[in-house]
């Protein structure tokens, strides 16, 4: 199978598991089964809004779900029958380094819900630790091994957190280091990735405000005959208008070719609804129309650029 995937792709992603249970339910790992069960309906809630966007009209070839298999196994598998895109997080959560959720055992894992995509969330900096660098990179070559070898799609969310120092030359400013840094250092890191041995298919970014640096982005993850693999913009729980900002940027350069927008898109309309304040039919309108607006967002700038 060739590497890479180039069609439009609107994700929805919900995959968030220590913060989520934490941030939403104030609950502290390890859940009991009634804990289990509350954060268990709080996603079918989310999956809830997917579907009523899609409904509405978001094509179902580019719709998808990132969703856990610790909280969303029911979602995963309803999702892969209806036919959306489906994506499965195969990183253990809140650990600053990669390693695989299920350990050796992951595979098993990725075959039992056979996802369009599996996925991984890393923090890798070229100027952090460089021995902690190479581990992670022993292990997603041996992902991205695994993928080639049984014709599945890997996606690839790479977040590049600051270093001390990197931070200190900024002033502290993160906005600063966004804009100034951050950009050449997950081009960076994408380079050290592929020169590795690691081969997504997919490439999930943090917003970028200029369209230089996502060209750029592109380029590096096209490089030496990839030419088919996209780009995919992700929310960082930012504010509205952020988010949206983000979007028309990326849809401007051909390879970003969608969005996986998460918290900003449900954690409101979710936090509403388990505090009385929403009903669950409210709560899920809000998050089908905050999600196709997204997606309509990303059509506009696509269409005006073409």
């Amino acid at each position: 199978m060739q590497t890479g995937y180039d069609q439009a792709l609107y994700l929805l992603p919900f995959d968030h598991r220590n913060s989520y249970v934490k941030g939403m339910f104030n609950f502290t790992p390890p859940l009991d089964a009634s804990q289990q069960s509350k954060v268990e309906d709080s996603k079918q809630l989310i999956y809830e809004g997917f579907l009523r966007a899609a409904a509405n009209g978001v094509s179902r070839e580019n719709a998808g779900v990132l969703v856990d298999e610790e909280f969303g196994a029911a979602i995963l598998r309803d999702a892969r029958r209806r036919g959306y895109v489906t994506a499965l997080s195969v990183e253990r959560s809140g650990s600053d380094e990669f390693h695989f959720e299920y350990g050796d055992d992951y595979a098993r894992h990725i075959e039992a819900f056979d996802p369009s995509f599996a996925k991984v969330l890393v923090r890798y900096n070229p100027g952090d630790d460089d021995a902690m660098n190479e581990r992670q990179a022993a292990r997603l070559r041996e992902l991205s091994e695994y993928c080639r070898r049984t014709a599945r799609r890997l996606m690839f969310e790479l977040l590049v957190p600051a270093t001390e120092g990197q931070l200190q030359s900024v002033n502290g400013d993160k906005n600063e280091y966004d804009l100034r840094l951050r950009p050449r250092l997950m081009i960076e890191a994408m380079d050290a990735l592929q020169r590795a041995g690691v081969e997504p298919d997919v490439w999930k970014i943090e917003g970028l405000d200029r369209r230089e640096d996502c060209e750029r982005v592109v380029q590096q993850a096209r490089r030496d005959g990839r030419d088919r693999v996209g780009c995919i913009i992700l929310g960082r729980g930012a504010d509205d208008s952020k988010v949206r900002g983000w979007l028309e940027t990326a849809a401007q350069v051909p390879g970003f070719i969608g969005f996986a927008v998460g918290r900003t898109s449900f954690f409101n309309a979710v936090a509403d609804y388990e505090a009385g304040k929403a009903s669950r039919e409210e709560a899920a309108q809000r998050i089908a129309a905050q999600y196709a607006a997204w997606v309509d967002i990303f059509e506009r700038a696509r269409q005006a650029r073409a």
